[in-house]
């Protein structure tokens, strides 16, 4: 399977990102479930100021703090203060996504014979889908945390495991993910996935991003660059038609640096079909390991962000969704196209589409994926 990596390069990736010694991960109360469990925010801070905040319901990223090119640390994460908000009201904000991220078409698909129906909720153009994983996907579940110290660098660990059944997945799924902080002020996620049936597999964090701040405006003054030559075009439900196309020739060409807001108002038919840009980008690999897909750079603040991994694909997302309803960490509103998402995965809808890479996890196989957001400045 494509995106199964030896277990070597797991080492070796820990090594080569390992450095000096972050801050012990501290731990407090974040709130209680409606059926009384305790919820629990656990904050990792790095050597160069990266300070980051996790909650272990839907291993969501609640905080992301970062200095801009004065040294300033502003919080560049929208999410919300307080677990309730995160219930009733998120837009996926910062958290794990799961069993299959991103659209599956009319949540159905047929594995090695058998037809699965999943849940349909969401139906953008009026064309129903499966959506991040369903109605109680990962990111509506409390996971199970273990903080690790001893390491070279203190790692956060969370435990889920998906039962055969869960959201009309076939399998037992056993999903490990791990949180650290990096020497280059990067956080790092690590996936890994085993099952006990034949199951589709695509996980993702959807951590929204705006670099001057959560809550600071608009994010169309960002440049944008993805090491992505190509890309899945979509239908009115947002669902890949078939085939990759080039983005040479259209808006959706971030090769180069672009503005965000320069050419999303553009006469073009998937803009104007995802209201914005909400595609899945083909990155254009040269091996296994974990590689440069996407930089931001947003010029008020320094702040620059870059995204590796060791995916197929990242979903460019401009928040075309946000309306200005929801109130920010600061109090600040988030604006329509206020935040950024870059998710990086492999294709919508690829258990109904042969020719895109495989997310089929089988017995016996190890689900490995690795995502590093970076911060810098200049």
């Amino acid at each position: 399977m494509k995106f199964l990596l030896p277990v070597i390069f797991s080492a070796l990736m820990l090594a080569s990102t390992s450095g000096s010694a972050a801050t012990p991960i501290t731990q407090k109360s974040f709130g209680q479930l409606p059926d009384g469990r305790a919820v629990t925010l656990y904050t990792l801070t790095g050597p160069q100021g990266l300070v980051v905040e996790v909650m272990d319901y839907g291993a969501t990223i609640v905080a992301l703090r970062t200095p801009d090119r004065a040294g300033r640390a502003g919080d560049v994460a929208p999410g919300f203060t307080k677990l309730e908000s995160y219930l009733t009201s998120s837009p996926y904000f910062g958290c794990t996504i799961g069993r299959f991220g991103n659209r599956i078409a009319h949540g159905r698909f047929t594995l090695d014979g058998k037809t699965y129906q999943l849940a349909t909720n969401n139906s953008p153009g009026d064309v129903p889908c499966s959506l991040h994983g369903g109605n109680v996907g990962f990111d509506k579940v409390l996971w199970r945390a273990t903080v690790d110290t001893a390491a070279a660098r203190p790692t956060l660990r969370f435990e889920y495991t998906s039962k055969d059944g869960e959201e009309g997945y076939p399998g037992n799924l056993r999903v490990r993910l791990t949180y650290a902080l990096t020497a280059d002020n990067g956080l790092q996620l690590d996936y890994e996935a085993t099952t006990d049936a034949p199951t589709p597999v695509n996980l993702t964090n959807h951590c929204y991003f705006n670099l001057k701040g959560e809550g600071q405006g608009e994010i169309l003054d960002h440049e944008l660059t993805l090491q992505a030559s190509r890309y899945t075009p979509v239908n009115a439900g947002l669902i890949p038609v078939g085939g990759i196309q080039p983005v040479a020739g259209t808006p959706l060409d971030f090769t180069r640096p672009q503005r965000i807001g320069e050419r999303i108002g553009a006469a073009n038919e998937q803009l104007k079909l995802a209201g914005g840009y909400d595609h899945n980008f083909v990155l254009d690999r040269k091996g296994t390991g974990l590689e440069l897909a996407a930089t931001v750079y947003e010029p008020s603040s320094g702040r620059v962000m870059e995204v590796l991994t060791t995916e197929p694909g990242i979903q460019f997302y401009s928040g075309n969704f946000l309306d200005g309803t929801l109130a920010g960490k600061a109090g600040g509103k988030y604006l329509y196209r206020g935040a950024i998402a870059l998710e990086t995965q492999h294709f919508p809808d690829s258990v109904n589409q042969p020719d895109f890479p495989s997310t089929i996890l089988r017995p016996g196989e190890t689900y490995r994926s690795s995502t590093v957001y970076r911060f810098s400045t200049r």
